[in-house]
């Protein structure tokens, strides 16, 4: 059988397949999906895509599945690691977090002001696959990334850097990198003025990145083999089709629950009347990954992280029981046994990803203040993800979790709509809007389902 498009989305535990075809006409369809576990551990991530093809072609009833293209998303064996260097903690150093984090990339440690010794001891144990360095307004403070630009190439110079700080640096920069041989990657600064950010541009730079070095991730080297078309990082793929839907369902937000991290992205410029109150800038379209938090890689922390009443609720040997479940629960006991954890995956990322209403004490009398995001203006929730879109009450749970009285929290509405990525699509279709836009939020629209 042969088929328009596969997509494949390579996860840290499993590999799930997509066929796709009439991409170009008005009703593309979605024919079906395999599943298999990833094969990295076995040194090659292209086994676990042939056993996925080949569940897929049984769903189908076919033998055999061809197709004209083949794109893939991946976030197996770490995805792009990553280190992030800027000048002021709450500016330079925020934006340039934001960036990476909204690429889909995995950002190993974040430091302000000029690197040290020590900081320089930590970035060479880390080995990140790339550096990201800025810092400065264009215009204003360039000193501070010029030092770490220096040193940090003087300690590593066999490491690619990203410099996305003050452009003013940019001759400089260039003319470093060439005398050292230094492989340099550079873009627009990710806060050109106070109170500016300007993300998108290194967002999409480091997601070029990721896909000129992925073959350097372990088990990764064949994966040019067996993709015909763009790979991106899986998070950078949700994020992409969480902001194209925005133009079809309003202020959004988007809960990817996964085997090892959980992943929240939003897409919002907040509550209009709460604007005035914000002290910094934020991203139109932001994520948060959560390592600590998955249902597979991380169970023992996130059963740590849950609340009394879920914890009284559990079998004695739960634990036990647990580890008896594979990465692909089988029925519906397993899953059952997956859904407390699902659970504390969703309330503690929201938790870490809204922001807060605060009190500040000024020359003035008292102020209330706004830190971080504002998700009160959110009226669709989507859940996609492994761990979501198999539980069958994952869409009542999240209400559960949006529903529990928050004080200074600014969380969505409790009558926000929550939609459940039936066919769990989100990633696919992500990465697919690259060539057909039209029939990925065509296809997107249809899987999402209310619960």
């Amino acid at each position: 059988m042969n088929v328009e498009l596969l997509v494949a989305e390579i996860g840290s535990t499993t590999t799930v397949v997509n066929a796709f075809t009439d991409l170009t006409g008005d009703a593309p369809v979605f024919l079906g999906q395999g599943m298999a576990a990833t094969s990295s551990g076995e040194g090659d991530v292209v086994l676990g895509l042939q056993r996925a093809r080949i569940d897929l072609a049984r769903n189908l009833g076919v033998e055999m599945i061809e197709s004209d293209h083949i794109f893939a998303t991946s976030s197996a064996a770490g995805g792009l690691s990553m280190t992030v260097h800027g000048l002021v903690p709450e500016m330079t150093v925020r934006a340039a977090r934001e960036a990476a984090l909204g690429s889909g990339a995995v950002i190993r440690m974040v430091t302000a002001g000029r690197l040290g010794t020590y900081d320089l001891e930590e970035v060479r144990a880390i080995a990140p696959r790339i550096m990201m360095v800025a810092g400065g307004v264009d215009g204003g403070e360039r000193e501070t990334a010029l030092h770490n630009f220096k040193v940090l190439t003087e300690h590593m110079p066999g490491t690619p850097v990203l410099y996305a700080g003050n452009t003013d640096n940019w001759r400089e920069i260039k003319a470093i990198a060439q005398e050292k041989n230094i492989r340099l990657y550079i873009t627009k600064n990710v806060y050109p003025s106070l109170d500016q950010l300007d993300v998108d541009p290194a967002r999409a730079m480091i997601q070029d990145i990721f896909e000129e070095h992925i073959i350097e991730a372990p088990g990764m080297a064949r994966i040019h083999e067996a993709v015909t078309g763009k790979i991106m990082p899986t998070p950078g793929a949700v994020m992409a089709m969480t902001e194209r839907l925005f133009d079809v369902l309003g202020d959004l937000m988007t809960f990817d629950v996964g085997g090892a991290t959980t992943d929240l992205h939003s897409v919002t410029e907040g509550s209009e009347d709460l604007r005035h109150y914000r002290i910094e800038p934020e991203p139109f379209a932001k994520r948060t990954v959560e390592g600590d938090l998955g249902v597979f890689v991380n169970r023992s922390h996130v059963i740590g992280a849950m609340n009394a009443g879920d914890r009284a609720k559990l079998p004695a040997d739960y634990e036990l029981q647990l580890a008896n479940v594979p990465e692909i629960p089988e029925n519906r006991d397993q899953i059952s046994l997956v859904l407390p954890l699902v659970r504390t995956c969703c309330r503690e990322a929201l938790e870490r990803h809204a922001g807060r209403m605060t009190e500040q004490f000024t020359t003035r009398g008292r102020r209330m203040t706004i830190r971080g995001r504002d998700l009160t203006a959110v009226t669709s929730v989507i859940a996609t993800g492994g761990a979501l879109t198999k539980l069958t009450c994952a869409g009542s749970m999240i209400g559960e979790v949006l529903s529990v009285p928050v004080t200074d929290y600014l969380y969505p509405s409790e009558f926000a709509r929550v939609m459940i990525d039936h066919n769990y699509l989100m990633a696919a279709c992500g990465v697919m809007a690259n060539a057909y836009p039209e029939a990925a939020v065509k296809l997107m629209l249809s899987s999402l389902k209310l619960s």
